[in-house]
């Protein structure tokens, strides 16, 4: 026997099945079209965004702006795009020169909020110079204008306590490590002539105002500082609030 409910059970069945189908396209079509309006109101990204500094005053503000955003949380993460690593992958024109430690904790595109092409960045323990650093520093400014550089000390800095102690104590460091400490003497010497409420910081600054002072001077660098091409900057940089402290040479607006 047939029973006569079953066609109406049939037509439910296909009504919901047509209606639950609509309702999937429909979701599906304002999914695309909530995905281009998104894309659509993003801001485009701009392979050079901003022209690039060419005098010390505008790349050291940028920098220092960087930072701002860096200690506030509000990056902007600029220059870190395919179309930038595009723009930049034929030549390059850095506006500025970063010296600073090795430490993992003191990575200058990041604390400076830059990206590809913006800065040549040297690393080394304690941020100390020798003649293949100077000369890489002096790569920038001496071929392409590069108008600003910035020895960058940092807080508790391991590399200058180990060469404090040593050089205290009139003992070595192990293998090469001594070589960081011999380049360090001079900072020892300036820091043993005062009293500290911590010796270990005072060295850190005294250290990097010295680096400066000395790259300042520098035959070949010290004419572009006297016309005003270059700035030498020293700074210190808080791992407890993020903040770049300008300790000497800041450029004028």
């Amino acid at each position: 026997m047939v029973s006569t409910g079953h066609p109406q059970r049939r037509a439910i069945l296909t009504g919901g099945l047509l209606a639950s189908a609509a309702l999937i396209t429909g979701c599906s079509s304002k999914s695309t079209e909530t995905k281009k309006q998104a894309v659509a109101a993003a801001p485009s990204v701009s392979a050079s965004p901003t022209a690039r500094p060419d005098s010390p005053w505008p790349a050291f503000a940028r920098l220092m702006e960087g930072n701002k955003r860096w200690v506030n949380g509000t990056l902007q993460h600029p220059d870190r795009d395919p179309a930038r690593r595009q723009f930049v992958a034929a030549e390059q024109h850095p506006y500025g020169v970063i010296l600073s430690c090795i430490d993992s904790r003191v990575p200058p595109e990041l604390l400076f909020d830059t990206g590809l092409g913006d800065l040549y960045v040297l690393r080394t323990g304690g941020q100390v110079v020798g003649p293949v650093v100077t000369g890489s520093v002096e790569y920038g400014p001496l071929t392409s204008g590069t108008p600003l550089i910035v020895v960058l000390g940092h807080q508790r800095c391991g590399a200058i306590k180990a060469a404090y102690t040593a050089l205290k104590d009139g003992k070595e460091l192990p293998g090469n490590l001594d070589a960081i400490s011999n380049a360090l003497k001079p900072a020892y010497e300036e820091t043993a002539k005062g009293k500290h409420s911590d010796p270990v910081d005072a060295m850190i600054r005294i250290h990097t105002k010295q680096t400066s002072a000395a790259l300042r001077s520098n035959k070949d660098l010290a004419p572009m500082v006297r016309k005003g091409d270059l700035a030498v900057v020293s700074a210190y940089y808080s791992l407890d609030t993020g903040q770049v402290e300008v300790l000497t040479g800041a450029p004028s607006a």
